[in-house]
């Protein structure tokens, strides 16, 4: 084996420990021990075919017994360290071994104190030194230290004499970003990663309402605030949250819950009913058009490319008809233009169409790929890697491909089938500009007569949508809204299903499409 097989999976490894720890610090810590060990176990591997399973095997290990010590650590850390203190006596008067029930709760509530108030009452009280050389020490003024050290015995004094002890309220979310950036998961990580450990969620979860301050969210999330105020930093630099300047700090971005789904499943229907059957009746008339358009239809069955047609009928009618608005993407700390969007859970909401879609920006890309989910019952699979849709393209326009790695690769997810007889054939539906321009000039003809009608509806229940959302997130509420005249789609086809003007996808029907670039 060679050693520089490691240098491979350098970032790899990086990306593995940062969805394993809780901190910048500790992501390099894990990664710098788990690439460590690989190098000094490396001798004992012989077969290089087996060399990923190994490493990934080495790095779970490696990681159980990080945790193992971060855990002891963290925990001397956060009481420990204390040890006993006179000022314990102080609060409980206590003869020596009667309260140490106390004295592990005042220890507990020391560590819930901000840093500004933790430190100078673990120096004074615990160190013994004086509040002149704490200023000295901290570079503040004495009279600030004084003061800091009155308001912590009166913040520790409330707090002791409450018995009940605070738990963690453990709230699980789902976290993503919308907008752009050149990631895959794997080499490039999403930036959402970083914000996903426990802690994060629950501090993202408690500002969103609200700003709130460090203590606040320590004594909410029962742990100490040190622990808080990493996460709380990583969180800022991270763009998640906000600092007000009361030192407290609000999400960032859209949380969704289930008031969003209820009400869209109260309202969407209604919203759409003025314009319901007129836009049915479009959507027929389209997909008779289209039935007569020669595009590559991958031996799909028209009752399920009805489907297909009606995404891209309302996805032209948002782009070219309504043109809702979308205010532009600030750029982030890394370049690139998106933002976090996040939920209690997965929201069936009657006005979600999941989109996937690949641009193929590759110096030869002259296709993009994009997949529709979520609505009438169609399934899902993942969008293509661009190398795969050149492949694709390459079968569709010249009868083969070169690139066979990449064409092997999308076999193996199901893009391309290899055919008995050596043949490969593209699973995917396929538009050539021009093929696309007809379909796009059907769906100007049927739509434009309704578009104003159906952006009066949707404007209208888009306006209740957003007052579900706190204010500072108006610009992020807009942009998720403007795919609502997309999303509608979704209430259109359940609408059409349960009175029987459509008949369900077949079972394992994927609505996805690559369509050429217009020349420009």
């Amino acid at each position: 084996m060679e050693h520089n097989i490691i240098e491979d999976y350098v970032e790899k490894v990086y990306g593995y420990a940062t969805r394993r720890t809780y901190s910048r610090d500790e992501a390099d810590e894990l990664a710098q021990e788990i690439l460590f060990t690989a190098v000094r176990e490396l001798p004992r591997l012989r077969d290089c075919d087996r060399f990923e399973p190994w490493l990934w095997g080495l790095a779970d290990n490696v990681t159980k017994r990080f945790r193992r010590d971060m855990g002891k650590r963290r925990a001397t850390y956060s009481y420990d360290v204390l040890g006993d203190a006179a000022a314990e006596d102080e609060y409980f008067g206590g003869e020596s071994g009667e309260n140490e029930r106390l004295y592990d709760l005042l220890r507990t509530k020391v560590a819930m104190l901000s840093s500004a108030y933790r430190d100078i009452v673990v120096l004074h009280y615990y160190d013994g030194l004086s509040t002149k050389i704490i200023s000295e020490r901290l570079g503040i003024p004495e009279g600030t230290v004084r003061w800091r050290l009155s308001e912590a015995r009166r913040k520790l004094k409330k707090e002791l004499f409450v018995m009940e002890d605070t738990a963690l309220y453990p709230r699980k979310m789902w976290i993503e970003i919308f907008g752009d950036g050149e990631y895959d998961g794997t080499r490039i990580p999403f930036p959402d990663v970083y914000i996903e450990d426990a802690l994060s969620q629950n501090i993202l979860y408690n500002c969103y309402e609200r700003a709130r301050g460090i203590e606040e969210l320590a004594k909410i999330c029962g742990v100490p605030a040190y622990y808080v105020e990493d996460r709380v930093e990583n969180l800022v630099n991270r763009r998640a949250v906000i600092e007000s300047p009361k030192g407290k700090y609000r999400t960032d971005f859209m949380i969704l819950s289930d008031k969003h789904e209820v009400y869209c499943r109260e309202h969407a229907e209604d919203a759409l009913e003025p314009v319901m059957d007129r836009l049915i009746e479009a959507l027929d008339g389209i997909a008779n058009e289209a039935a007569g358009i020669d595009f590559y239809r991958a031996e799909k069955s028209e009752s399920d490319l009805y489907y297909l047609y009606g995404i891209l009928a309302f996805e032209y009618m948002s782009r070219c008809l309504c043109r809702p608005p979308y205010p532009p993407i600030p750029e982030n700390y890394d370049g690139f233009r998106w933002r976090y969007l996040a939920g209690e859970k997965r929201v069936d909401s009657s006005v979600i169409i999941s989109t996937s879609r690949c641009n193929n920006t590759c110096s030869r890309g002259n296709c993009t790929h994009t997949v529709y989910a979520n609505f009438g019952g169609v399934a899902y699979r993942p969008m293509m890697y661009y190398t795969y849709i050149n492949a694709c393209e390459d079968i569709l326009v010249r009868g083969k491909t070169d690139d066979d790695y990449h064409a092997a690769c999308a076999i193996s997810d199901g893009y391309i089938e290899k055919r008995a007889d050596g043949s490969l054939f593209v699973t995917v539906p396929y538009f050539s500009a021009e093929r696309m321009s007809a379909f796009e000039a059907a769906a100007q003809r049927y739509l434009a007569p309704l578009s104003s009608d159906y952006s009066t509806a949707v404007n209208g229940f888009i306006a209740g949508y957003k007052s579900l959302f706190p204010e500072h997130l108006s610009d992020d509420v807009t942009r998720i809204t403007s795919d609502m005249f997309v999303g509608m789609y979704k209430t259109v086809v359940e609408h059409a299903q349960r009175t029987g003007r459509i008949t369900p996808p077949s079972d394992g029907f994927v609505c996805d499409v690559m369509v050429e670039r217009k020349k420009r």
